[in-house]
């Protein structure tokens, strides 16, 4: 064996050993074993609820602070103010046009598949009991209510709370006022600097655990919510995974080619995330990792600062998607005709509603109670149908919510300048070599 032959024996050797220490490989076990054992032992898998809860409260006790730090110190250090106002004006035009094409594109895909004609279910057979709820905070659903409810009513309240959109609003004023400041602020951003960094520090020792709560999220899931669901409802889930996995490929695929970069590098470098949405059912748990990473990736602190917490609310497609697709679905199943005008305003409602939608598991069933309600037309009892299948569902809302993201974030960097190409190429096409702030 000549001496290439053994080196590259030794490396292949190394690689095989150190596989399963990838984080991404222990959280795509992880998933796997508690879904198993939700199968097997339902009951212990319900049991073991504490442990994804846990992870997710930990997680989330830091999010206020990283997502106030990070937008403060994104607009502090900006030159030109009137940049903030571009990111966030280009923000929300890049929001609501993908939004609306999201919405649009359920509509198209549910009424050309039509999963649930023929299954003549009637509304008065199904158990309400379990959506009572849902209904209720359906109906405290609304935008004027959604808008002033950003403000908080104290400024300690909005991290109390736990409130991302409250604590940008704060962390906005704040970063503005900290410019104003001038060379008199300096100590006070880089105490900004210093303490996200400990706090992305934190983030990192968390993560250590990460497969644990995963693991511990979808053995509830399986063991709580079984398969029987899945099966009934199999035409119209299979329906929704495929309208979403070509609504990323094809859809936000066509705007990442445009914009100058391939969706799948970008999956990729993004994958223990997405695993983590996934096992979680939720993409709020990995929003501290996931400004960091576009960070590393070549967005600047401006742009990820102000995207990726404002998308969160207001960038839902996987959301939209469902949104119209389970609201004719019902309408299908329950042989309720709804002509092209009464799916117009279907979309249009559910525009609106979606924006008070947050990217949490069981958000998207209360919008949709609220969208139903709102149209007049389905039958509100007939959501409870979905109930049984609506945490399988989340996974792939919130997977789609998150990609769109990732995506907007990328366009608005670079649409405003904002984007470090060549450090951009680099990190996906080498995901592993990436260095993150923890």
């Amino acid at each position: 064996m000549t001496s290439i032959e053994s080196d590259r024996a030794i490396q292949g050797q190394e690689v095989a050993a150190r596989w399963h220490t990838k984080p991404y490989i222990r959280v795509l076990i992880a998933i796997a074993i508690g879904a198993l054992v939700g199968y097997l032992w339902p009951d212990v898998g319900v049991s073991l609820k504490p442990i994804g809860d846990a992870l997710i409260k930990m997680i989330k006790m830091i999010i206020a602070p990283i997502v106030f730090l990070t937008v403060v110190q994104g607009i502090a250090s900006l030159d030109d103010m009137g940049k903030a106002g571009r990111i966030g004006l280009k923000a929300l035009i890049y929001f609501e046009a993908g939004t609306t094409i999201a919405l649009l594109f359920g509509l198209l895909v549910v009424n050309l598949a039509q999963p649930g004609v023929g299954m003549h279910v009637s509304p008065a057979s199904l158990d309400t009991k379990l959506i009572e709820s849902y209904v209720t905070q359906s109906h405290e659903q609304s935008v004027v209510g959604f808008l002033m409810n950003v403000i908080p009513s104290t400024f300690v309240g909005a991290f109390t709370n736990g409130d991302t959109l409250q604590v940008l609003f704060i962390a906005v004023l704040f970063g503005i006022a900290l410019q104003r400041f001038g060379a008199r602020g300096k100590p006070v951003l880089q105490f900004v600097e210093a303490t996200s960094k400990v706090f992305f520090i934190v983030i990192g020792m968390i993560m250590q655990i990460a497969p644990i709560g995963a693991f511990g999220a979808m053995a509830f899931t399986v063991g709580k919510y079984g398969v029987g669901a899945i099966v009934t409802l199999s035409g119209f889930m299979l329906t929704f995974y495929a309208a979403c996995l070509l609504f990323i490929f094809a859809g936000l695929g066509l705007v990442a080619r445009v914009a100058g970069f391939n969706i799948f590098k970008l999956i990729r470098y993004l994958r223990e995330e997405l695993l983590l949405v996934f096992g979680l059912s939720g993409s709020e748990p990995v929003m501290p990792r996931f400004i960091a990473k576009m960070t590393a990736a070549g967005c600047s602190e401006s742009t990820v600062g102000l995207v990726i917490p404002t998308g969160y609310t207001f960038n839902l497609d996987g959301t939209c998607i469902y949104l119209t697709m389970a609201a004719v679905f019902l309408a299908q199943a329950t042989d309720t005709p709804m002509s092209i005008w009464q799916q117009v305003v279907l979309v249009v409602v559910c525009l609106l509603a979606s924006k008070g939608a947050a990217a949490v598991p069981g958000s998207g069933f209360i919008v949709l109670a609220a969208a139903i309600g709102a149209t007049g037309h389905v039958p509100v009892a007939s959501i409870a149908l979905l109930l049984g299948i609506d945490r399988f569902m989340s996974e792939a809302r919130a997977l789609t919510n998150f990609i769109g993201t990732a995506v907007a974030t990328i366009v608005v960097a670079a649409w405003e300048g904002e984007l470090d190409r060549a450090r951009f190429s680099e990190t996906l096409d080498n995901p592993d070599a990436s260095k993150l702030s923890f």
